[in-house]
């Protein structure tokens, strides 16, 4: 369970300590971003196909590709039933009536019946705000199988529309990260872990997102909250520079906002992220012995 495996579709991950890479870079421009749900099908049977039959944590490159934690927590059926705990800036349970694409996998995942609930920790962007609030898809928070856990976004509208229990709001990352460690202290089920680094801070790590306002040790804080618990883990949120071919991606992705980058400014960005990712790897092998 500690050998990494990495999804490689961007070439943004590098290389990891004993690491097994499966090459997906044919699939980028289909695959990045969102997809169509047969084209993510014919993807996930091609990962399938490949993967090995014991591995540690997934890396899967750019955000742009967090939709791939669905079939990832998937496969964890037979640990069922366990929570799912999310590190990231968006809530990623937005309406996407295309498919599924990186913003909108946590209603899949939320819908899973062996899924006992998921934990979004750490959103500051206003994809929670009143502005965005129909954007979201609000029968998971609504059934009690998912809770935004936010840093300094005003969430009143939920309170408003019967869905104040989903909401977890706070004024910093410290006082959200020890309530969400006091408020799981008790719990004994297993967790599948997933790392948005778009949560981070842009002084611990650039990516393609937007960010949030949490620090490195706000993730270990949590996951050695989390030893002994974790049955599986992801990480996204490395960065990696693509153009698309297809015209509504490279418009959603202009509507983003997501950074033009110079070769130098990536280089040195990606080595940040490879030495943060070396630290993540190391504290959730030690956090996941035992589960």
């Amino acid at each position: 369970m500690t050998t990494p495996l990495i999804l490689d579709f961007d070439r943004s991950v590098g290389a990891l300590p004993n690491a097994r890479t499966i090459d997906l870079a044919g699939w980028q421009e289909s695959i990045r971003f969102g997809c169509s749900l047969r084209r993510f099908r014919a993807v996930v049977e091609a990962i399938e196909q490949r993967m090995p039959a014991v591995y540690g944590t997934v890396f899967l490159g750019s955000g742009d590709y967090h939709h791939l934690t669905w079939p990832l927590v998937e496969r964890q059926v037979a640990r069922a039933p366990f929570d799912v705990v999310v590190f990231d800036n968006h809530p990623d349970n937005m309406r996407f009536p295309f498919g599924v694409h990186c913003g909108s996998w946590v209603r899949k995942v939320a819908l899973l019946p062996y899924v006992a609930h998921v934990h979004v920790l750490g959103i500051s962007s206003g994809d929670v705000s009143r502005a965005h609030a129909w954007e979201n898809y609000l029968t998971p928070l609504r059934r009690g199988k998912l809770s935004y856990w936010t840093v300094g976004v005003d969430t009143r509208w939920a309170t408003w529309l019967g869905l104040g229990a989903a909401f977890r709001p706070f004024d910093t990352p410290a006082a959200l990260i020890e309530h969400f460690i006091e408020s799981r202290r008790a719990s004994t089920s297993p967790v599948y872990l997933s790392i948005d680094k778009d949560v981070l801070s842009p002084d611990i790590a650039r990516t393609n997102w937007d960010q949030g306002r949490l620090a490195d040790i706000d993730l270990f804080r949590v996951i050695d909250a989390l030893s002994g618990r974790i049955i599986g883990s992801d990480i996204t949120g490395d960065i990696s520079v693509y153009r698309y071919r297809t015209g509504w991606k490279r418009k959603l992705s202009a509507l983003d906002a997501q950074p033009e980058i110079d070769a130098a400014r990536l280089a040195a960005w990606q080595a940040q992220q490879h030495a943060l990712n070396l630290r993540l790897l190391a504290r959730i092998a030690d956090a996941s012995r035992g589960a």
